[in-house]
């Protein structure tokens, strides 16, 4: 079996290909090291230092013919996408139809994306479902729910197979404070360099983390099941910024200083997804706690740092 990962230098998508590797899959990377990193990558990956717009990332896919596309590669950063909204669009959409064309005329088996939860904006629910009405609040947010509109007319046109997996927050070992880096990634970072932590609004935004590899098995699962449904991967669970940085003081064992700032553009105030939808069509659920989680990446990022 064959497959091709767009962003497998990434954060998520570096995790993904270990796993494909360990179950004798012939892993092939597209990533134009924008936010990737070489060193990630397994040593038996084939590695393609091309972007997903190009041409020559399209001939990839043409002449691999992979059975799976795993297309993680992104614009990631919410912020980025406020300020150039042009660039956030020509990579997660123009990026998005340039690798459904190539799957569609390399007769690739499935698609599967890599999506967000950002696609819902505020929407103010105690929980969200894959039902519920997405209305981004930033055009990263939208882009993703555009390119997610690409895939499905791709389908209903050529018969592409997919599976649309939305994210919670995701966090883990090799996740970078800059660009795509979430809240968790940065002030690990902060902390390691002794900075105080920038604590936005009044704190008490939640999110819905969910750890790397649990992400990465989810992905897993959808090369066999969950063919032309949008999924939500996450744990169910609210967890405050404030009480992010409760569970980093004690597994720092310290006090951490912070900087109280106002809420940024474009952010969400609270975000929780269902994720009883994955229990059922993915047979997925969540392994790892955000405590555990959290201590895994600490672990990681203090050796890394210190390496550094």
């Amino acid at each position: 079996m064959k497959a091709v990962v767009t962003g497998g230098a990434g954060f998520i998508g570096s995790h993904l290909v270990e796993e494909l590797i360990k179950k004798g899959i012939e892993v092939h990377v597209l990533d134009n090291m924008t936010a990737g990193n070489l060193y990630n990558v397994h040593p038996l990956a084939v590695i393609h230092t091309e972007d997903i717009c190009s041409t020559e990332a399209k001939h990839i896919i043409l002449k691999e013919k992979p059975d799976v596309v795993f297309h993680l590669a992104a614009q990631a950063d919410v912020a980025r996408s406020i300020y150039n909204p042009k660039y956030d669009a020509d990579v997660n959409i123009n990026g998005t139809i340039n690798i459904l064309e190539a799957c569609h005329e390399a007769s690739v088996k499935k698609i599967i994306f890599s999506s967000t939860s950002g696609v819902y904006g505020n929407l103010q629910k105690e929980l969200i479902s894959e039902e519920d009405l997405a209305i981004p609040a930033s055009y990263y947010g939208l882009s993703k729910l555009t390119a997610e509109s690409y895939i499905r007319l791709f389908y209903q046109l050529y018969g592409l197979s997919y599976t649309i997996l939305r994210y919670g927050n995701v966090y883990g070992p090799r996740q970078t404070a800059k660009g795509e880096g979430g809240v968790i990634a940065v002030f690990l970072d902060r902390v390691n360099k002794g900075v105080p932590l920038s604590i936005h609004g009044d704190g008490e935004q939640t999110r819905d983390f969910v750890y790397v590899k649990d992400v990465v098995q989810a992905n897993i699962n959808a090369m066999e099941q969950g063919h032309q449904e949008t999924i939500q991967i996450s744990t169910a669970q609210k967890t405050s910024i404030n009480h992010l940085l409760e569970a980093l003081t004690q597994i720092h064992g310290a006090k951490i200083d912070t900087i109280g700032k106002p809420p940024r553009t474009g952010d969400i105030k609270h975000s929780c997804l269902d994720n009883r939808k994955a229990y059922q069509l993915l047979k997925w659920h969540p392994s790892i706690d955000i405590f555990s989680g959290l201590t895994e990446t600490y672990k990681f990022t203090h050796k890394n740092q210190s390496l550094g």
